[in-house]
């Protein structure tokens, strides 16, 4: 029991990847406190500054992309996944990890593919509803294979899967605010209702264009909203406004911090539909209206929204229609009180709560196997 285990987690790119990596890490060092944890993300990406954000160490790959447009500039992508391959067999040489977890992105690759052939215990999370190209072909040499949804037995061998969840940001789980105290301090009225729309940190531009492109629409709607624009879009968002009178029904910021009060303040969401936001709204029992990203591997986003459509847990508005469509559907289901309750207790039904617990349960087990 006292034995002290050495994990490496890898994988990133986006929050969706991290997110869970960084509740898997906790979830670890909650049952094993002397655990040794070392990431290995990908150089450029946001897993540099927010995984030693959350505290612990992590090694950097020059692995990237391949680009489908321009060919030629794969010459550059398959020498940075040999050197990636290289960097991470030294890392793993000099860490010594007795398990090894990958969470999809980039890193995760070289990594886990490396681990696997030294000989060390490899267990991927898959997110989403479709499974990605990376853990695919890691699969083959995975020891467990943890997922979100039913049916994955498409993508993986069916005796290496466990059905756990995708953890989520336990923050957004715990925080004890009241509706009403989450609505003032975005400085709305308690007494209206509530849309959050989040496009991810960077912004979503359609779901932007959604309400800018309707301002009328807003100001008559006698709903009010909470618009995070990202950072990539905001200064120009900010500028558009500066046109119009100002809007007190409308708050905008270029990030939410602090998702749990957003969403407790939330009388319905509108969001894309990565695996670990939907994981969020599954334990939260947020009604959502998914606007799924088209610029996304194999159009995983579009399916991750149908698996919950088909069980009325959720709406979809396609991307190429939310410009013009979205705001109107999302306040006349706002003003629906059966509907948000259908909604609500449709996709509560869908959580599947202590993920984080139940991976590191199975990464511990086989850290120590002998």
């Amino acid at each position: 029991m006292n034995e002290e285990l050495r994990i490496i987690i890898s994988g990133g790119g986006t929050g969706g990847h991290i997110f869970p990596a960084i509740s898997i890490a906790n979830a670890i060092k909650a049952k094993r406190p002397n655990a040794k944890i070392l990431f290995v993300g990908a150089l450029g990406r946001m897993e540099m500054q927010r995984v030693p954000a959350a505290g612990y160490e992590i090694k950097g790959l020059p692995v990237c992309g391949f680009d489908r447009k321009n060919l030629l500039k794969n010459i550059i992508v398959i020498y940075k996944l040999w050197k990636s391959q290289r960097m991470a067999k030294n890392i793993i040489k000099d860490f010594k990890p007795m398990a090894a977890v990958g969470v999809g992105g980039y890193a995760s690759g070289p990594t886990l593919n490396q681990a696997a052939k030294m000989k060390i215990p490899c267990l991927i999370q898959e997110q989403n509803s479709y499974a990605g190209v990376t853990n695919k072909i890691l699969a083959k040499k995975a020891n467990k294979i943890c997922v979100a949804y039913d049916g994955m037995d498409r993508f993986f061998p069916a005796d290496k899967i466990i059905k756990t969840g995708n953890p989520v940001r336990q923050a957004i789980l715990t925080t004890t605010i009241s509706k009403e105290d989450a609505i003032k301090s975005f400085g709305l009225d308690p007494e209206k209702k509530t849309i959050l729309l989040v496009g991810g940190s960077l912004g979503a531009r359609t779901i932007n264009e959604s309400i800018l492109n309707h301002i009328e629409m807003v100001e008559n709607s006698g709903v009010q909203f909470i618009w995070q624009t990202g950072k990539y879009y905001n200064a120009s968002i900010m500028e558009e406004l500066k046109k119009h009178k100002e809007l007190e029904m409308l708050h905008v910021t270029d990030f939410i911090s602090d998702m749990g009060t957003a969403y407790k303040a939330a009388d319905l969401v509108i969001s894309r539909a990565g695996a670990s936001s939907i994981s969020e709204f599954c334990l939260i029992g947020k009604p959502v209206i998914l606007v799924p990203s088209p610029n996304v591997a194999e159009d995983h986003q579009t399916k991750n929204a149908l698996a919950l459509v088909m069980k009325d847990a959720a709406l979809y508005v396609k991307d190429s229609e939310a410009s013009k469509s979205l705001l109107g559907i999302a306040i006349d289901t706002v003003k629906e009180n059966e509907k948000l309750n259908q909604l609500s207790n449709n996709i509560l039904k869908l959580g599947l709560p202590n993920s984080a617990d139940i991976i590191a349960n199975e990464v511990i087990k086989m850290a120590l196997q002998k």
